[in-house]
């Protein structure tokens, strides 16, 4: 009988297997706490896919997540200035890699719409600087805000019916507390996103041919160890980018250095929320440079 049943569902999809798991079943889940167990043991006993699990469950996550759990902080938030003139806000742009940009007044809690960074290039023909300080006006988003206690999946369903992909997150009294894109959302669900600008996860260190080393920070300290016979402390970070953050004790900008372990550790890659990529150079290779004039 069991032979037949699995044959059956030889063909079928995960999903299908499940519908088809609550139907046999004559215990059904009763809470939500209990539905998730069920869908562990389903995904055990179908052999559903790990991938699949995560995703049901990230979906059965965010229904009791907050905005506030997962956004931005306003003191990682980069922002442009509306009175900015160009050549000041163009090298933020371009270092940081965002596709959007909240536009504020004199300070966070003024924000005066969404820059899309695809709205922009048009003006990058403009040659002359104040008009296109003052045609940065005429490109700017509605601003979307909402409340730092906002369910996540309410405010995943209300940016899909309104088409917006990221919202300036409100405290209660008014002030900006953060921000929140969609992708910070979907990642709740499906795990981390990586977009092109990332490296490939096969590929956690490169050399680069001039005795450097592009390290990925989700690189694990045993593979950095192993690779370099290094003896980097793994006791409170698993990743070298844990490792480096804490020498800092803030989130560093791209080009910012830390020394640790021999080696010089600098920030070629990162976000709002955390280093990505890494320049790794030996100690006593830099010191073998001679100094310039």
């Amino acid at each position: 009988m069991s032979e037949d049943r699995s044959s059956s569902q030889g063909g079928k999809s995960w999903l299908e297997k499940l519908f088809s798991a609550f139907s046999s079943d004559a215990d059904e889940p009763s809470s939500r706490d209990e539905l998730l167990v069920f869908l562990r043991e389903a995904a055990t006993r179908l052999r559903l896919d790990q991938d699949a699990l995560t995703i049901l469950e990230g979906a059965f996550q965010i229904s009791d997540q907050q905005t506030r759990e997962v956004m931005i902080p306003r003191s990682q938030v980069t922002a442009i200035g509306i009175d900015q003139p160009p050549e000041d806000y163009l090298p933020v742009i371009f270092e940081t890699g965002h596709s959007r940009y909240p536009v504020v007044g004199e300070n966070l809690d003024e924000v005066l719409g969404i820059l899309l960074v695809k709205d922009l290039l048009p003006l990058l023909q403009v040659n002359d600087s104040e008009r296109m300080r003052l045609a940065l006006r005429e490109v700017l988003r509605p601003a979307m805000f909402i409340p730092e206690s906002k369910r996540l999946n309410s405010l995943l369903k209300e940016f899909r019916d309104t088409h917006n992909h990221m919202a300036v997150v409100v405290d209660e009294y008014g002030g900006t507390a953060g921000i929140i894109t969609i992708e910070d959302i979907l990642e709740q669900i499906v795990g981390d996103i990586e977009d092109e600008h990332d490296t490939d996860e096969e590929d956690d260190i490169r050399d680069m041919g001039d005795g450097s080393f592009a390290i990925r920070a989700l690189t694990p300290i045993d593979d950095f160890n192993d690779r370099f016979d290094t003896s980097l402390s793994d006791d409170e970070f698993d990743t070298v980018g844990g490792l480096v953050m804490q020498c800092f004790g803030y989130l560093p900008r791209r080009g910012e250095h830390a020394d640790l372990g021999g080696w010089r550790f600098t920030v070629l890659g990162a976000d709002n929320r955390r280093i990505r990529l890494l320049q790794a150079e030996p100690l006593a290779l830099l010191a073998e440079e001679p100094l310039e004039d």
